[in-house]
């Protein structure tokens, strides 16, 4: 028996918000309690970072103007991806793609400014402060679906457009608009699996060993 495990219904209670995180597009507009939102921004604050640089920020929109102009201009870009995907713009018009006018909030993630004084980890793979905002991200999600709630990551936006409505410093880069609600159902898969747009690959497909596509030895499924 490991000291250092959780008991078991917390270790499976683990395991069950990963297997059922969904990214949401549909929301209810019944309001998230103050207190409820905190603990998720706490969790994605707990988060492992490079260097300890923490350098996610938060955003909450509580302006309604600056909501719909942020959800008019993730709109503008779905219309600029549809046609930059060519023979699938059609399909890709279809599906439902975010839920920022319909859920209870919209935050704003964002990388902070100043992050060049930050080489601990970061010295030949600058990129780890994204990674490690995506950890963040990830824990905030896990969080609201451990508590019932759903989230959606929007990434359908041109950063400099946003930082600009946002009042962003010019060297902070946002990486996410976050819906976040309360949902009637959580969807029984990814919502771009149901919708066929693309599956989920195997493990063994991802899993390599010593070196790249190199089958890994034993049974990975």
């Amino acid at each position: 028996m490991n000291p250092n495990a959780f008991p078991t219904d917390q270790i499976e209670g683990v395991y069950r918000a990963i297997r059922e995180r969904r990214d949401m597009r549909h929301f209810s507009p019944a309001p998230i309690e103050s207190d409820q939102l905190l603990r998720f921004i706490e969790a994605a604050h707990a988060a492992p970072s490079v260097g300890l640089m923490q350098p996610w920020r938060f955003i909450r929109i509580t302006d309604q103007h600056l909501r719909r102009a942020i959800h008019a201009h993730v709109d503008e870009e779905r219309v600029s991806t549809a046609e930059a995907l060519g023979q699938r713009a059609d399909e890709f018009m279809k599906l439902k793609v975010e839920g920022i006018l319909e859920c209870a909030e919209v935050l704003v993630v964002g990388l902070m400014e100043n992050r060049e004084r930050y080489v601990f980890g970061r010295r030949t793979m600058p990129q780890m402060d994204l990674a490690s905002a995506a950890c963040a991200i990830q824990n905030f999600w896990l969080a609201a679906r451990a508590e019932g709630v759903g989230v959606g990551w929007v990434s359908l936006f041109d950063p400099a457009r946003v930082r600009h409505l946002c009042g962003m410093p010019a060297d902070s880069v946002p990486i996410a608009v976050l819906c976040v609600g309360h949902v009637e159902a959580f969807y029984s898969a990814p919502k771009l699996e149901t919708e066929r747009w693309d599956r989920r690959r195997q493990l063994r497909e991802v899993l390599y060993e010593n070196a790249w596509e190199t089958p890994i030895e034993g049974n990975a499924t």
